[in-house]
C-alpha cells in the first residue's frame, strides 16, 4: 500500500501543477502589474503601520481646530496633512485608520468566500448528479437578487460591526468563486494525468488535493483579486449608509458621510478618503485584469 501511495504522488504531483505552470510561463511581469502592486503594497503598509505613526487619535474631537484645510497647522503648531473634520479630528490619522478597516474587510471576506465558493465548486463540479444540481439551484437563486441590495437587506438585520460586515460580503460574494471554481473542475476532472491517478486507485480526496485543486489556483487568484476591490468599496458603502461599521470605528465609507453636506465649505472632508478609495478600488481592478491577461493561455502574446 505505501508503494502503491508514493507511486500516486510521484505520477499525480508533476501532472497536477501542469496546467498552473504553463500559465506562469506567459508573459512577464510588465507595468500593468508592477505599478498597482506597488500602490496596493503602499496602502497595506499604511493600513499596517500608519496608525502607528501618526500620533494623533483618529477618533479624538477637538473643536478648537475643527474645519482645519490640508497642510494647515493647529494651535499648537503641529501640521495636519489632510486637513480635520467638523469636530477637529485628524483625516490623515482617520485615513490610515481607514485603510486598515477596508483591508480586513477585504481579505477577510475573500478568504470566507473564497472557502465556500471553493468548496461549493469543488463538490458540485466533481461529483456532479444531485449535489450540482441543488447548489447550482442555490447559486441561481442568489444571483437574482443584487448584490448591494442582498448586503443591505442582510446588515439592516443582524446589525453594524466588522464582523458582521464580513459575514454580510462574504455571503453575498461567494457564488462567483464557486461557479469559477465548478468550470475549472469540469475541465480537469477528465483529463489524462487525472484518470491516470484514478487508474493508480487514489481516493476522491487525494486525486482533489492532488489534481483539482492546483489546477483551479490561478483562476481563483484572478477572481479574488478581480473582487477585492469591490469589496472594498460594497464595505464603504454600507458604511456611508449607516449599515457598515459602527461609527465610532473610522471608516472610508463614515469618513466620506460625515462630510457630505460640507462640500461646499470644506471639500478635503470627503474628497480625501474619496480619492484614496478610488486610488485603491482602481490599482486592484487593473492588477486583477492583468493577472486574468497573464494567466489564460487564451490572452498570450496578444
Amino acid at each position: 500500500m505505501t508503494g502503491g501511495t508514493e507511486l500516486i504522488e510521484t505520477v499525480a504531483a508533476p501532472m497536477a501543477d501542469a496546467v498552473p505552470e504553463r500559465a506562469r510561463r506567459g508573459r512577464g511581469w510588465g507595468p500593468r502589474i508592477w505599478i498597482p502592486l506597488v500602490v496596493v503594497a503602499c496602502y497595506v503598509l499604511a493600513a499596517v503601520f500608519g496608525p502607528m505613526i501618526v500620533t494623533f487619535d483618529p477618533v479624538a474631537t477637538d473643536t478648537a481646530n475643527r474645519l482645519l484645510p490640508p497642510l494647515s497647522h493647529r494651535d499648537d503648531g503641529s501640521l495636519v496633512l489632510f486637513g480635520t473634520d467638523q469636530v477637529g479630528q485628524d483625516l490623515l490619522a482617520q485615513t490610515m485608520q481607514g485603510a486598515r478597516v477596508s483591508m480586513l474587510v477585504g481579505v477577510a471576506t475573500l478568504l470566507l468566500a473564497g472557502l465556500i465558493g471553493v468548496v461549493v465548486g469543488v463538490v458540485s463540479g466533481y461529483f456532479g448528479r444531485w449535489a450540482d444540481a441543488v447548489l447550482m439551484r442555490v447559486a441561481d437563486i442568489q444571483l437574482t437578487f443584487p448584490g448591494i441590495l442582498l448586503a443591505i437587506l442582510i446588515a439592516a438585520v443582524i446589525g453594524q460591526s466588522v464582523l458582521n460586515v464580513v459575514l454580510i460580503l462574504a455571503i453575498s460574494g461567494w457564488v462567483t468563486f464557486a461557479r469559477v471554481t465548478r468550470g475549472q473542475v469540469l475541465a480537469t476532472k477528465n483529463r489524462e494525468y487525472v484518470d491516470a491517478t484514478r487508474t493508480l486507485g487514489a481516493s476522491n480526496w487525494h486525486i482533489i488535493r492532488t489534481c483539482i485543486l492546483p489546477a483551479c489556483t490561478a483562476p481563483i487568484l484572478v477572481i479574488a483579486t478581480l473582487d477585492i476591490g469591490s469589496v472594498i468599496l460594497a464595505e464603504a458603502a454600507l458604511s456611508f449608509l449607516g449599515l457598515g461599521t459602527p461609527a465610532s470605528t473610522p471608516s472610508w465609507g463614515v469618513t466620506i458621510a460625515n462630510g457630505r453636506n460640507l462640500l461646499s465649505s470644506a471639500w478635503w472632508v470627503s474628497t480625501i478618503p474619496g480619492i484614496c478609495l478610488a486610488i485603491l478600488v482602481v490599482s486592484f481592478g487593473i492588477l486583477g485584469d492583468a493577472l486574468r491577461d497573464r494567466f489564460d493561455p487564451k490572452m498570450k502574446g496578444i
